[in-house]
């Protein structure tokens, strides 16, 4: 595969998409605190929406409160964490309770799957602004299909999610950023690229996807996406967004992390990947059985089939609304 099959692309990212068509006969888009017409049309030319002051700061608060716990009484819990430092390399994801608490309340960590045990962090993830908004991309019920949680910054290379983050159908993925804090400039914060979603995929020697067979690197991705974004003359944009604030973004959005300039400075942040009922059906982890949904705002997420015992233990949440 060199490109996302047309046939099988999200109406809105097909040619002549009638959104003020689609929009007047959406059903959800009453009492949205944003016009869903104005937002569709955004994301069709640039690829990504912003939701301003979409999570109350009690939610986002809570959330972190959680986090913190985890970092406090790491020895607790199995919850998965991926630890990006050079003593962990072959073995880079690790159970919290196995981590030292200088390495998980450090930098260079990801939190995997939060979401999983908190009922404040499905709420979040699947806030009706989130879902009301990529169930009119997709055309479908919305599935969340993962989370990642950062205390700072990711300074990732510049990449576009689909080549990591596969689902059965590659067009039917995007994403959500929210900010946990007021973004700062020199915390590395996330950058991107306006309208790279419709770029030329990259080509990693076995196609768009990049996995054990590929001949190229993701330095060799963020490479080839930097020359063609500055070629096409799409300017990298840096995210400083404000606490409760949603980056919402299509799967072939070229993005990345940027450095961070002042060491302690944090970048408290959510992450979560998305796809619609018919391109995500079981969860990664257990491909072959049917998945237990927690279902909110229309949308589901899967509970972990392997840390069943963690499913919601941080519970406060049911009483948040």
């Amino acid at each position: 595969m060199r490109e996302f099959d047309y046939n099988t692309l999200p109406w809105i990212d097909k040619k002549q998409a009638d959104i003020g068509g689609f929009v007047k006969q959406y059903n959800r888009q009453q009492n949205l605190p944003y016009d869903l017409t104005e937002k569709l049309e955004f994301w069709r030319q640039n690829g990504y929406v912003i939701l301003e002051q979409a999570i109350p700061a009690a939610w986002v608060d809570q959330l972190w409160s959680e986090v913190e716990e985890l970092f406090e009484h790491n020895e607790k819990y199995r919850l998965k964490v991926q630890v990006d430092l050079p003593e962990y390399a072959g073995r880079e994801v690790q159970e919290a309770k196995d981590l030292p608490k200088n390495v998980i309340n450090g930098k260079h960590i990801k939190i995997m799957d939060f979401h999983n045990s908190s009922v404040i962090g499905k709420k979040i993830m699947l806030h009706n602004s989130i879902v009301a908004f990529l169930e009119a991309v997709f055309g479908e019920r919305v599935v969340a299909m993962q989370s990642l949680l950062f205390k700072y910054g990711s300074q990732q290379p510049t990449h576009q999610d689909f080549a990591y983050v596969v689902s059965e159908n590659p067009s039917h993925l995007a994403a959500s950023w929210i900010a946990l804090e007021d973004v700062q400039p020199d915390s590395g914060p996330l950058y991107y690229y306006p309208g790279s979603h419709v770029n030329k995929k990259f080509d990693f020697g076995n196609g768009i996807f990049y996995n054990h067979e590929s001949t190229h690197d993701p330095n060799d991705f963020a490479r080839f996406i930097e020359a063609n974004c500055e070629r096409l003359g799409q300017t990298r944009k840096p995210l400083l967004i404000k606490k409760g604030d949603v980056l919402l973004w299509h799967a072939a959005l070229a993005h990345g992390g940027d450095a961070i300039t002042s060491p302690d400075q944090t970048r408290k942040s959510f992450v979560s990947h998305y796809s619609s009922v018919n391109a995500y059906r079981h969860h990664r982890q257990q491909p072959d059985a049917e998945p237990v949904r927690h279902s909110y705002n229309g949308a589901d997420v899967f509970a972990h089939p392997k840390l069943q015992d963690h499913e919601d233990i941080f519970d406060t949440g049911r009483g948040m609304n």
